[in-house]
């Protein structure tokens, strides 16, 4: 079979003349363009126009747990040459605050009769942290290779975007998913305004890795979001089931008790320094152990069933929808050189493996499954592949039968392509990162900038940006189904298998799957 058509293959072949042999940024001149909330002037940068820091919504420090709010106009012209603050979150971060509802755009031209294709990017971090500042999501080269319009966003995160009050407080009735409602602003918010930078804004394909791709998850599902985006890519992340919300009240209980706060008076939350809020994030999550998880939630107003289960929501099911997975999901969570695996060996494997596959199967028989496929195999190796497959695929599998039950148009992926800068990391949980935008030289990239990773990269590219345009990856790429499971693998020669993992897939669908985090 052939890596690509002629199709795609077009479509990544200047990949790297505007990747890692891009030219410094040209000395930025203003490009202005008027918004429906007012003008703003972006910059000049390499032959694209480039927007940073747009505000989509008011400043939600005024309106803490609360539905987020269109912007004001404006009579001036805002500078949009520099990107704004990320929400708060545990963790370093460059800059932070609640008013933090902007997003950044790269266009070839802000022309309104292009009509470009859109990719909108929501980045990783499960629900708590993560910010579009990271230059691994800098847009220009998948906008200067695919001709697209790329658009990331922030958006609010942790306690101040999941934290669910609305049992407590029927004022905040929207708290428990108004990190969702943001999102789902900005999508109105480029509906409304894409145009004139010169984008389709009949052709949104949302794309986001980790938390991301679960946010995305969440929204088709949400009746609020119909009709905002017409394709999906999903990364590494998907949303099977929601919070409940009994569950999601008894995290708010912990919560509060981390803050010393009454469940009967949520005024002082109101008011709090932001700093306190996040702190209390410490708390620990009375349902998983360990740092307390806050996620969208069933609340039967914004989200009235859950994104995944027992089928596919059936408003989205006429979206085409690719998504995958890394090979090696779990070297990214647990460090080789730590304690988890420090002196592992046959006798204890079953035991530390145990508690990371989060899932109630016996992990001594788990062992000698892998043991017998893979003799040559060592202890360490076998670790990584069945907590990959035990914790981070299951999902994923889910949500491409459930499609493929309700014959969508539903095509799947597998990353396996090796960092060769971290050769003990192999293709783990980020890696399609760097790949699908092309920063392979970003900081905190360990693609390396290669031929190998290079190909890797415009492979990736290639079919996300014929995704967009076409709503197809390419005819060489079958839809998924449960009878072949068609697959593509993106690796330095990237081409489709058939259901590459399928004895591990059929071992660990003999347990119920438990979304983490319901």
């Amino acid at each position: 079979m052939p890596d690509m058509d002629r199709r795609t293959a077009l479509a990544g072949v200047s990949l790297f003349a505007t990747t890692l042999a891009a030219p410094a940024f040209a000395a930025p001149r203003s490009s202005i363009v008027r918004t429906r909330n007012g003008r703003v002037a972006g910059t000049r940068e390499s032959g694209l126009h480039v927007f940073r820091g747009l505000r989509y919504g008011q400043d939600t420090g005024r309106r803490r747990f609360q539905s987020p709010v269109p912007p004001g106009s404006w009579s001036s012209v805002a500078d949009a040459s520099r990107f704004a603050p990320s929400c708060p979150q545990q963790g370093e971060q460059e800059r932070t605050s609640e008013d933090c509802l902007f997003l950044n755009i790269w266009t070839p031209a802000p022309d309104p009769r292009a009509r470009r294709p859109v990719m909108l990017y929501i980045h990783g971090g499960a629900y708590s942290n993560g910010s579009v500042v990271d230059p691994l999501n800098d847009g220009r080269h998948l906008a200067a290779t695919g001709d697209v319009v790329v658009v990331t966003v922030n958006h609010r995160l942790n306690a101040l975007g999941y934290l669910y009050l609305a049992r407590l407080d029927p004022r905040l009735a929207d708290s428990g998913n108004a990190g969702q409602l943001d999102l789902i602003l900005a999508l109105q918010w480029v509906r409304d305004n894409i145009a004139a930078f010169g984008g389709d804004p009949g052709n949104i394909l949302v794309f986001g890795q980790s938390g991301g791709g679960a946010k995305i998850a969440t929204m088709m599902a949400m009746p609020a979001a119909r009709g905002l985006f017409h394709r999906a890519i999903t990364m590494s992340g998907q949303q099977v089931t929601a919070s409940g919300p009994l569950n999601a009240s008894r995290r708010t209980s912990a919560y509060l008790r981390k803050l010393g706060l009454s469940e009967t008076d949520l005024s002082p939350l109101l008011t709090l320094p932001v700093e306190r809020l996040i702190d209390a994030l410490r708390a620990e999550d009375p349902i998983l152990g360990g740092g307390i998880y806050m996620g969208p939630v069933l609340d039967m107003k914004w989200l009235e069933r859950h994104p995944f289960w027992p089928d596919a929501a059936p408003q989205s099911n006429a979206i085409p929808m690719m998504l995958g997975n890394t090979r090696d999901e779990t070297r990214a969570f647990i460090d080789p050189g730590g304690p988890k695996l420090k002196g592992l060996d046959w006798g204890n494997l079953p035991g530390r493996m145990g508690p990371e596959l989060r899932m109630d199967i016996l992990p001594e028989w788990v062992v000698a499954q892998y043991r017998a496929h893979y003799p040559d195999w060592s202890a360490e190796r076998i670790f990584y592949a069945a907590t990959t497959a035990g914790r981070s695929w299951p999902g994923q599998i889910i949500e491409a039968e459930a499609r493929a039950r309700a014959g969508t148009r539903t095509w799947a992926y597998q990353v396996d392509f090796q960092s060769p800068t971290r050769l003990e990391r192999g293709a783990p949980h980020t890696m399609d990162i760097a790949l699908s935008f092309g920063t392979l030289d970003a900081p905190g990239s360990f693609t390396g900038t290669g031929a190998d990773a290079q190909a890797a990269s415009r492979a990736m590219m290639a079919r996300f940006i014929a995704f967009a345009r076409e709503g197809d990856p390419g005819s060489d790429w079958p839809v998924y189904d449960l009878e072949k499971r068609p697959t593509m693998i993106f690796d330095t020669r990237s081409r489709v298998e058939q259901d590459p993992r399928g004895w591990e897939r059929e071992l660990f669908a003999r347990v119920p799957y438990i979304q983490p985090g319901s």
